[in-house]
């Protein structure tokens, strides 16, 4: 019978010489600049007349696990809540209570097809598709310019419409930024301290995107765009300077258009005194904040919130957090919030752990995303900043944001089920005396 001992210095010197191989495509620096190379064993190259090899996993992750059962649990969790907060509106609006939840569940099943797709394919076949892709969600985005086509929601002419089927453009925009800037990265990964490969292309990217999103009206699109696009920057290795430069920039335009639009400046004023400005500007802030308050610790149980009855403006939205504090409580809350949390923990733990430079930015801009808009939507919810219209991921009702959130939960775990995992060093109980760290691959 065997048991784990932790891995001695040697053994973490050799995963971190590992990792720099497999990130930069060779030896590591230190080993370049010190003892001469080993030859390396000749290999035997076996014919075969099959076009191309079949992928061989090794042991599944455990954070793979935790990812897909998070996911599963919010998707569902998200169905309920929805339901919760729709059937009680909709039953003295309309014939059936389950309209919103209906369409709400078949965007969920078209989601978990893309869910499987993206999970099934190799991550590193989806690089053929990311500039296509970039392209067709430019193009997307276009669509609410047209007349007859585009649709204003809540003052953001954002949606796109055709009869009875719509969308929301950015949501396919931020998945389809982040695989872009991935490759792009990846590309030029030894050249992106020169402007043309890191700084250029970072600014067109994070402005051209940010920019179209603001035109739109949508400021909270804007700003998980911006933040996500840096984040991906961050971790690629873009000089720090450049990725500061962009932010200031970035951050002096947001706050010259937040002054010059008097609307933008009477919500960001209420923003400051919610009580002060509750029967007006600020009142679904307010609404908020006491359907939180009313959950307490258990809070009402399932169906038991009053301020979706009316009261809380888009409840099953954008405030759809407001009902989950109402009706799941405190512990409910930290619940939910934690959950993110893990998706977010597990998500860089993949992306440290990718086989190659593309599975790293890919995975770990993925976690970003849906970390920042998670808390950006809450916060607004909260009253800690300002509301920014953004959907909680997994939760709030709209067939587009929680069918993009799945297909990037897919490739999350795509990259997590191929994450390299160091191998546990073993010893048998007899030896537990006068014992020395053995090798990563040894047993003793």
């Amino acid at each position: 019978m065997t048991i784990a001992i932790k891995p001695g210095p040697a053994d973490v010197k050799a995963r971190r010489e590992a990792a720099l191989e497999r990130i930069n495509g060779g030896p590591s620096r230190q080993k370049r600049s010190g003892a001469p190379r080993r030859a390396k064993p000749s290999r035997r190259v076996v014919s075969t007349s099959k076009p191309a090899a079949r992928e061989i996993l090794g042991p599944t992750p455990g954070l793979y696990y935790w990812i897909g059962l998070t996911v599963a649990a919010f998707v569902m969790l998200g169905l309920v809540m929805v339901l919760s907060a729709t059937s009680a509106r909709e039953v003295a609006s309309s014939d059936t209570p389950y309209d919103t939840f209906m369409r709400q569940a078949m965007w969920a099943a078209i989601g978990l097809v893309g869910l499987v797709v993206a999970l099934k394919v190799p991550y590193h076949r989806w690089r053929a598709l990311v500039i296509p892709g970039a392209v067709i969600a430019v193009g997307l985005m276009m669509l609410p310019f047209v007349p007859g086509v585009g649709v204003t929601v809540n003052d953001a002419n954002s949606w796109v419409r055709f009869g009875s089927f719509g969308f929301q453009p950015s949501e396919f925009l931020k998945l389809a930024s982040i695989a872009f800037l991935a490759d792009h990265f990846t590309r030029h990964e030894h050249d992106l301290h020169l402007p043309r490969h890191g700084l250029i292309p970072l600014s067109l990217v994070t402005f051209g995107c940010a920019g179209i999103s603001f035109v739109q009206g949508d400021l909270g699109a804007a700003i998980v765009l911006t933040t996500v696009s840096l984040c991906v920057a961050l971790i690629a290795g873009v000089p720090f300077r450049h990725v500061g430069a962009i932010t200031l920039v970035g951050m002096t335009g947001a706050l010259i258009a937040v002054m010059s639009s008097p609307w933008r400046f009477n919500r960001l004023t209420a923003f400051r005194d919610i009580e002060g400005n509750k029967e007006h500007l600020a009142f679904q802030s307010w609404q908020g904040l006491l359907s939180i308050a009313n959950g307490g610790w258990t809070g009402s149980g399932i169906g038991g919130s009053r301020s979706k009855l009316g009261y809380l403006p888009y409840a099953h939205s954008d405030f759809i957090f407001a009902v989950i504090a109402d009706e799941l409580g405190f512990i409910g809350s930290i619940a939910v919030i934690g959950g993110f949390g893990l998706i977010v923990w597990f998500g860089i733990q993949a992306a440290l752990a990718a086989p190659d430079r593309f599975g790293m930015l890919l995975a770990g801009g993925i976690a970003c995303w849906l970390g920042i808009q998670a808390i950006v939507n809450i916060g607004g919810v909260a009253g800690v900043i300002p509301v920014t219209g953004l959907t909680l991921p997994f939760f709030s009702a709209g067939g587009t944001s929680l069918c993009v959130s799945m297909v990037a939960a897919g490739l999350l775990l795509n990259v997590a089920r191929r994450a390299i995992t160091a191998p546990r060093a073993t010893r048998s109980r007899r030896s537990t005396r006068n014992a020395t760290p053995a090798r990563s691959h040894a047993r003793v």
